[in-house]
This record gives structure tokens, sequence and C-alpha cells, in this order.
């Protein structure tokens, strides 16, 4: 490895920049199918569905299925999504308790 001079915070984030945009302007749009399209949508409304019926809910475990609800949402335009079965678990995370832990004790 060379020894490259060291550079300053600013010029880091002014090389980060420059990538950046260097890369956004080499973008290729995507084109989708109609098919497409009417998942992306069904998946956006059961996410969105879910979401909303799930903000009375207590539990330690609504807390993670929302976010990852939400980044679910964040994340719409990644070429990485779920799959089907993936999904259906990520809607109904917040509605089912997570199994209780089985001990060893024998307590009488």
């Amino acid at each position: 490895m060379a020894n490259a001079p060291k550079l300053t915070p600013l010029q880091e984030s002014e090389a980060r920049r420059l990538a950046a945009k260097a890369a956004k302007t080499s973008k290729v749009p995507q084109a989708r199918t109609e098919e497409e399209k009417n998942v992306r949508k069904e998946r956006v409304a059961k996410a969105k569905d879910a979401l909303s019926r799930s903000v009375g809910i207590k539990g330690e475990h609504v807390i993670g299925a929302r976010a990852a609800l939400k980044t679910f949402l964040q994340r719409l335009n990644e070429p990485n999504q779920p799959d089907d079965a993936r999904f259906e678990m990520l809607i109904e995370a917040p509605f089912r308790a997570p199994e209780k832990k089985k001990t060893n004790d024998r307590r009488f």
C-alpha cells in the first residue's frame, strides 16, 4: 500500500460529495414492469396498514417489528428486497408475541 497523503476531514467530505455526485449522474434509471409496480404497491399498502394497526400494541417485540417495517419502507428502491415468505413474516411480526424461553429450573 502506497503512503498517500492524509486528507483533512474537509477534504474527505468533499471527496465523498464529489464521488456521490458522479455516481448519481452515471446512474441508469430502472425500468419496472406493470406487474412489479403492482406487487410493490401492494407491499407498501400492507406495510403501512401493519404500521397503523400496530400503534396501540404493547410489548418489546413490537418496537423491533415496527422498526423493521419502517426500514423496509425507507429502502424500497434498493435491489435486495425480501421474498414473499419473509415479507409476510415482517408484516405479522408486530402482532405475534415471541415464544417464551423454556428454562430447566425445577422449582416446586
